[in-house]
């Protein structure tokens, strides 16, 4: 938005043409999508346990073993899925 001809005051909707307002909800609406679908955790490293419980787990898989589909784990914790 071209904030160059709204006053740096506080500003009423009221006071906005058709254009500014149109404008402002385009803005507010692209930072909420977003913010929306941003991945919180993008940057963020997995902790060196972790990694390696992974590998086990995926190493146990590979093995033969069992895994609890993730709608059974829902269903024991009272969760909607």
């Amino acid at each position: 938005m071209d904030h160059s001809n709204v006053s740096t005051e506080a500003t009423k909707v009221a006071d906005l043409t058709i254009d500014e307002f149109r404008e402002f909800v385009q803005e507010v609406v692209i930072q909420t999508l977003s913010e929306m679908m941003s991945d919180p955790d993008e940057g963020l490293e997995l902790r060196d346990d972790f990694v390696e419980e992974l590998k086990q787990t995926i190493a146990d898989v590979k093995a033969g073993g069992k895994t609890v589909p993730a709608q059974k784990v829902a269903e024991r914790l009272g969760l909607t899925w």
